[in-house]
């Protein structure tokens, strides 16, 4: 069973994981700009600090012993994420669009304490 801080990680670290994710694809169609040099520097240097963030959570619950199994997209609105603990599996529930939109104001604090 997993306690609230642990939840609490383990939601920090899907918004990371899917940051991650999307600035790399963003970063694919960012090499195509007019002005990359402007963009990809600063795209490089949040998509790293990201990175670093996403594998100390990671480290931080592989000590709890909880890892994520995998995404499981049910329809255009809900995933399931499952996560295997210690003790037992789980899958929890989340909304496409708030964790849309969670990620996205995770990467604007990035950039603004950057």
């Amino acid at each position: 069973m997993i306690n609230g801080e642990q939840r609490r990680l383990l939601h920090q670290y899907l918004l990371l994981d899917l940051a991650v994710k999307s600035l790399q694809h963003d970063l694919t169609v960012a090499e195509h700009f007019k002005m990359k040099r402007v963009f990809l520097p600063a795209m490089d240097a949040l998509l790293k600090q990201l990175h670093n963030d996403y594998f100390q959570l990671k480290r931080q619950l592989a000590q709890q012993k909880i890892r994520l199994v995998g995404w499981h997209r049910i329809d255009d609105y809900f995933s399931d994420v499952q996560v295997a603990t210690a003790g037992n599996d789980e899958v929890l529930r989340y909304a496409n669009q708030a964790l849309k939109t969670q990620v996205e104001e995770l990467i604007n604090k990035h950039l603004h304490n950057a």
